[in-house]
C-alpha cells in the first residue's frame, strides 16, 4: 500500500513539472510576452492634443450622492453641505439624471462622427453598501473616466483613489481593460489604500475659504502621508513631462509611486497653484498644445515662469458664463477650460460658453459645441467625463 501511494505521489508531482514546464515554455516562445509595445496595441497616448482615435465616455447611470465624510466635506462647497447631509448614500436627482445621461449620449454621438471609437463602462448599482476591516460605505458613480485612469503610452494606470465612495470605482472599467490588455496594452494598478481613519486629517479645518487658502498654501490637506494615494486626474501630460499637484486627494506618497513607476523614460513635476481646494488639474491647469496652456486666472500657478522658460504660450481663459443659479455639487464654474482636444486645431467646448469658444477661435482652433450642462452637475467638463485611450503621435520631450 505504501509503495503504491509513494508510486501516485511521484507521478503526480511528474505531471504537474511537465505542466509547468510547458507553461514555461510556451510564455518563452510567446513573442507577445517580451515584445515591449505589439504593432497592433490599441493603447497608445502621450499627450492631451495628438489626433484623437479612441476614447472611454463615462456614464451617468445610477449616479449617488457620496455620503458626507471628511474627505467629500474638505473638497466641497459649503452652500453644498446640505444636500450631501440629506441625499448621501442615495441617488443624485432622478429628472437631472436623465437629462446628464442624454447630453453624454449625444456627446457621444458626436465623437463617432468626428471619426473617433467610444467606449463605455458597465453600468453599475453605486447604491450597494459595502464594506471592508478599514471603513463602510456606499458608491459614486463611473461618470469620470479622467479621475481613475491614465495612459501613459500604451500603458493603463489605474489610479487607487482617496473617497472612501470611490474605492470600488474601477469595477466598471475593469471588462474594457481586460479587453485592452489581452490585445497588447500594458496594465497596472497602484497600490490600493486601505483607506482608513489615518489617511485623512479627521479635525481638518473648513469653517471658510480662507482657512483653505491659508491651509493649501501650507501645504495642508485632508488627506496624510499615512499611505499613497492619488487621482489620476491630478496628473497632466506633456510627453516625457507629466506635471502633477499635491492636493485633496493627491499626497506626496502617490506623487512619488508614479515618480518612481514612470522613471526614467518620463519625468514627473510637482507644481502648485494659488488654490484654496486643488481637486483634480485640468480645470485649473489645461495644456492643449505643444508649447500652449490654459492657466485659470483665479488660480495661478506658482511654477508658470518654467512654462515661460520653455517658450510655451499661456493663455488665461475668460470668466465662465454658467449661470449661479445652477447645480455645480461637485466642482466650480470653471468646468468652461476643461476641455477635450480632438486634435491641435478641434476641440470640445461647451456650447454656451461663448467666450471662450472665441478664444479658440482666435488661436485658430475650431470648436466643437456640445452641452453638457446637467452632466456639469456631477463633477466634470469634457476632460473629465473622457479618457483618450489612442493618439496618433509619437513620444516627445517638449521641455528640453
Amino acid at each position: 500500500k505504501l509503495g503504491r501511494v509513494f508510486t501516485g505521489w511521484v507521478q503526480r508531482s511528474s505531471q504537474s513539472t511537465q505542466a509547468a514546464t510547458a507553461s514555461q515554455n510556451a510564455c518563452a516562445a510567446d513573442d507577445k510576452a517580451t515584445s515591449p509595445v505589439p504593432k497592433d496595441c490599441p493603447v497608445c497616448s502621450y499627450n492631451e492634443w495628438d489626433p484623437l482615435e479612441e476614447v472611454i465616455v463615462g456614464r451617468a447611470e445610477n449616479a449617488c450622492v457620496p455620503p458626507f465624510t471628511v474627505e467629500v466635506k474638505a473638497n466641497t462647497y459649503e452652500k453644498y453641505w446640505g444636500f450631501y447631509q440629506k441625499f448621501g448614500g442615495q441617488s443624485f436627482p432622478k429628472d437631472h439624471l436623465k437629462k446628464a445621461v442624454a447630453e453624454i449620449e449625444e456627446m457621444c454621438n458626436i465623437l463617432k462622427k468626428e471619426g473617433v471609437i467610444v467606449k463605455r463602462p458597465d453600468p453599475i448599482d453605486w447604491s450597494v453598501k459595502y464594506k471592508t476591516p478599514d471603513f463602510e460605505s456606499t458608491g459614486m458613480y463611473g461618470a469620470m473616466p479622467r479621475d481613475i485612469l491614465l495612459v501613459v503610452g500604451n500603458e493603463i494606470i489605474e489610479a487607487p483613489m482617496a473617497w472612501r465612495a470611490r474605492f470600488f470605482e474601477y469595477r466598471a472599467y475593469r471588462r474594457i481593460i481586460k479587453d485592452y490588455f489581452n490585445s497588447g496594452a500594458k496594465w497596472t494598478t497602484a497600490p490600493k489604500p486601505t483607506m482608513a481613519d489615518e489617511l485623512y486629517d479627521q479635525d481638518y479645518p473648513i469653517r471658510s475659504v480662507e482657512d483653505r487658502h491659508k491651509l493649501a498654501a501650507q501645504g495642508k490637506f485632508v488627506t496624510t502621508e499615512f499611505e499613497p494615494c492619488f487621482d489620476a486626474a491630478d496628473f497632466i501630460r506633456a510627453g516625457r513631462d507629466i506635471f502633477v499637484q499635491r492636493s485633496q486627494v493627491t499626497n506626496y506618497m502617490g506623487i512619488e509611486w508614479m515618480r518612481r513607476h514612470l522613471a526614467p523614460d518620463y519625468r514627473v513635476h510637482i507644481i502648485s497653484f494659488k488654490d484654496p481646494n486643488p481637486m483634480h488639474i485640468d480645470a485649473t491647469f489645461n495644456i492643449i498644445g505643444p508649447g500652449l496652456v490654459l492657466s485659470n486666472p483665479d488660480r495661478p500657478c506658482h511654477q508658470i515662469e518654467l512654462f515661460k522658460k520653455a517658450g510655451w504660450s499661456v493663455v488665461r481663459p475668460p470668466v465662465p458664463l454658467i449661470p449661479d443659479d445652477h447645480p455645480l455639487w461637485m466642482s466650480s464654474k470653471w468646468l468652461s477650460m476643461n476641455v477635450l482636444m480632438l486634435d491641435e486645431k478641434r476641440v470640445m467646448v461647451d456650447a454656451n460658453e461663448t467666450s471662450i469658444q472665441k478664444m479658440f477661435e482666435n488661436l485658430g482652433i475650431s470648436t466643437i459645441k456640445v452641452n453638457i450642462r446637467h452632466a456639469n452637475s456631477l463633477g466634470g467638463g469634457f476632460h473629465c467625463w473622457t479618457c483618450d485611450i489612442r493618439r496618433r503621435g509619437t513620444l516627445q520631450s517638449y521641455f528640453d
